[in-house]
């Protein structure tokens, strides 16, 4: 598989098996249905309207964005997995940069929209819990997709940050390292790491770019966890992400595609 994405859709549906499996989650067949449904019409339906013929290779982002709503999104209504579906790939043609790359994480911008617009929304952050065997897994499927990608550098500094940052916190309250140690091996924040914000379609693209992006993340989600934000990385995330189109401006890169048909469709934008 050439194509990183498909590592990507595999990686995540592995993880998503394993959640309705063995985490007893509450998610249905019918809001897993909505959201891959309404992902993949948006995406068709845009790319139609742009004039793009390369929707087949367009559609594997559009799993793996469907993917990551029904790992990180809950919700009472099927309206609300299609709500942020839709908006989620949507975004990726209203929000793009004079190069014609969009620079908000489509899954991030599903959720926080879902999180505004409907009654009914949340994540669930401690849904994976913290046991080891699921820490190892996380570490090596996300090992292999930043390796795919080459954005391991964005996954360590943030990782690096965050874990300095809350050892310092730690220290200041008194607080044992079992609290740390809590904190690190969240399936949810390992998630993020290796699989959100390693997105190189929506992140900076140079590599000090992605540096100081990942540090001044790592710093935000420490701030908005003060204010009991359990969703901190997400909001996080979505804050920052217009700061993509400061820095590539700062410091010029070739920006990333995954194919040559969607090197195409961005000339086309």
């Amino acid at each position: 598989m050439k194509d990183p994405r498909y590592y990507q859709i595999l990686c995540l549906s592995i993880f998503l098996i394993l959640g309705l499996s063995n985490r007893d989650w509450t998610i249905r067949p019918d809001f897993i249905l909505t959201a891959f449904s309404s992902c993949l019409v948006t995406q068709l339906l845009w790319s139609l309207r742009s004039n793009i013929s390369s929707f087949s290779s367009s559609w594997p982002s559009s799993v793996i964005t469907a993917l990551g709503l029904c790992l990180l999104l809950r919700g009472n209504h099927p309206l609300t997995m299609a709500t942020a579906g839709t908006l989620a790939i949507s975004s990726k043609f209203i929000f793009y940069s004079n190069e014609g790359k969009h620079f908000f994480n489509p899954a991030n911008f599903g959720i926080i929209s879902a999180l505004v617009l409907t009654p009914d929304a949340w994540v669930s952050p401690g849904q994976w819990g913290t046991d080891w065997w699921y820490f190892l897994l996380f570490l090596g499927a996300g090992g292999l997709i930043t390796k795919k990608v080459g954005r391991w550098d964005t996954s360590l500094t943030f990782l690096l940050t965050y874990s300095l940052l809350l050892a310092l916190r730690n220290a200041w309250l008194g607080w044992d390292v079992t609290v740390i140690q809590h904190q690190l091996t969240s399936g949810s924040l390992l998630l993020f790491t290796f699989f959100m914000i390693t997105d190189p379609r929506s992140i900076p693209n140079a590599t000090t770019s992605r540096l100081v992006w990942s540090i001044a993340l790592a710093i935000l989600t420490l701030c908005l966890q003060q204010f009991y934000r359990t969703d901190a990385l997400l909001w996080a995330l979505f804050a920052l992400s217009p700061l993509t189109v400061v820095l590539d401006r700062l410091q010029v890169a070739s920006p990333f595609v995954w194919t040559l048909s969607e090197l195409k469709e961005e000339q086309a934008l």
